[in-house]
């Protein structure tokens, strides 16, 4: 049987070479090798980490490596990538283990060239009075890249529309693992019934001041193995999504439409606001992902949802509603913890895409009531890509005007912003870093 090192280096090498979802990759190679509790975390450890530190550990190979890092073998890279981590941010793991286990590993893939190389470099790091030292401080972009492993396009863009105080602490927000916070089905239990159910299986459960039907888990382990899942009494979603909900305010007998829904947590969250009384229309472009939301729905005992493949750009006009969240696909800046492999993007904000999304942002308008709202919402922190588009969309459409936020304790604005609108951020929020808009039509 594989051990923990072995099956963490078979998921970072299918995400460097498949592109890989890392949760997805790093769940299914924990179940088929049927790693124990302890390899199970370790392995969980070291993928995320060397993801989150990635760029910081390619910086201290080169300062280690005659060969320049483009040349590494992959594979090579990785154990590299691997060895270092566990010697200078794994406090846990003893200098030898960390050389001797890449070694073998090296060895064990038959990677007997490499394995010499490898052995050099680390022992290298093990003998230096100082492993490595950041670029100079001088060097904003440079020192906060190395520093924080952000990639410098990113440093650049966070430093130049949020300010260097959000921006570091954005960059701090983006090692270790996220909170897991649920939303409590209403439609079949209430938060504290939920919270005692969850407690009496282990989970330690707080209570979140912001949103009354929303709490925060630890000590979970796989979620979807809990009885209280099975049963149906919660789905996992972070805050910011919740809060896009209750911003939207979804009331029974309403007609919603959810035009990028998959998975579909926030039509979960929306009926369970109209009690499973109304119509919410769930768009997506893939039918394999309509299966989620269906499924979801079902688990969760909500029958108000109808779901079909659609193109949120040009598709054909929906009904008209009177709620419409219009959470269009983004570059997933605000969730970088969840996702760290997305700093390995090569195209970090893909080219075109907030003209896709206005394009969305402006076919989903068409179908508001008068007297409706429409929330426009991202999970990214990219003003191209949130604050841009309304401002464009409420230009081009005259009768659309924005829509008075009211926040919730605990909410504060990061940035100066207009009050219909508001960009959140772990620091300021503790939620992903996410971004909505509502708006009414006249």
């Amino acid at each position: 049987m594989p051990n923990a090192r072995a099956v963490a280096f078979s998921v970072l090498l299918k995400i460097e070479q498949d592109g890989a979802y890392s949760n997805i990759a790093l769940n299914h190679a924990i179940r088929e090798n049927r790693l124990s509790g302890v390899d199970s975390a370790f392995a969980s450890a070291l993928v995320y980490g060397v993801l989150e530190r990635q760029i910081t550990l390619d910086y201290i190979i080169r300062q280690y490596s005659k060969i320049p890092l483009r040349k590494i073998e992959p594979k090579t890279k990785i154990i590299l990538r691997m060895g270092v981590y566990q010697l200078l941010f794994m406090d846990k793991v003893p200098d030898s283990a960390a050389v001797n286990e890449s070694v073998k590993l090296a060895k064990k893939l038959r990677l007997q060239k490499s394995s010499g190389f490898i052995n050099g470099i680390l022992r290298g790091i093990t003998r230096a009075e100082v492993p490595y030292t950041l670029p100079d401080e001088k060097n904003k972009t440079a020192y906060y890249s190395v520093k924080y492993s952000v990639p410098q396009e990113l440093v650049t863009l966070w430093l130049d529309s949020y300010g260097e105080s959000n921006a570091v602490r954005l960059f701090e927000s983006l090692s270790g693992r996220p909170k897991i916070y649920i939303r409590v089905n209403t439609l079949k239990t209430d938060r504290d019934t939920l919270k005692s159910e969850l407690e009496s299986e282990g989970v330690v459960c707080e209570t979140v001041p912001a949103l009354e039907n929303a709490l925060s888990l630890s000590n979970t382990g796989a979620v979807e193995k809990l009885s209280a899942y099975k049963k149906g009494l919660f789905h996992v979603q972070d805050l910011s999504s919740q809060l896009c909900v209750e911003v939207l305010s979804p009331k029974p007998r309403d007609i919603m439409h959810d035009v990028c829904s998959a998975p579909g947590g926030k039509a979960f969250t929306a009926a369970q606001y109209m009690r499973n009384r109304g119509k919410i229309y769930a768009c997506d472009l893939y039918d394999h992902k309509l299966k989620l939301i269906n499924d979801g729905a079902k688990r969760l005992g909500i029958d108000i949802i109808v779901t079909s493949v659609r193109d949120g750009a040009q598709g054909m006009p929906l009904p008209t509603a009177d709620k419409i969240l219009c959470d269009v696909p983004c570059s997933g800046l605000g969730i970088l913890s969840r996702k760290p492999e997305i700093r390995a993007k090569k195209d970090l904000i893909p080219e075109g895409l907030p003209e896709l999304q206005y394009k969305i942002f402006c076919r989903s308008a068409q179908s508001l009531a008068c007297g409706g709202t429409l929330v426009y919402s991202t999970c990214t922190l990219n003003p191209a890509e949130n604050g841009e588009n309304v401002r464009r969309f409420l230009a081009e459409h005259p009768d659309f005007h924005g829509k008075t936020l009211s926040l919730p304790e605990g909410v504060s604005h990061a940035i100066e912003e207009n009050d219909y609108e508001l960009t959140l951020m772990p620091h300021t929020a503790g939620t992903d870093g996410f971004y909505f808009a509502a708006l009414t039509k006249s």
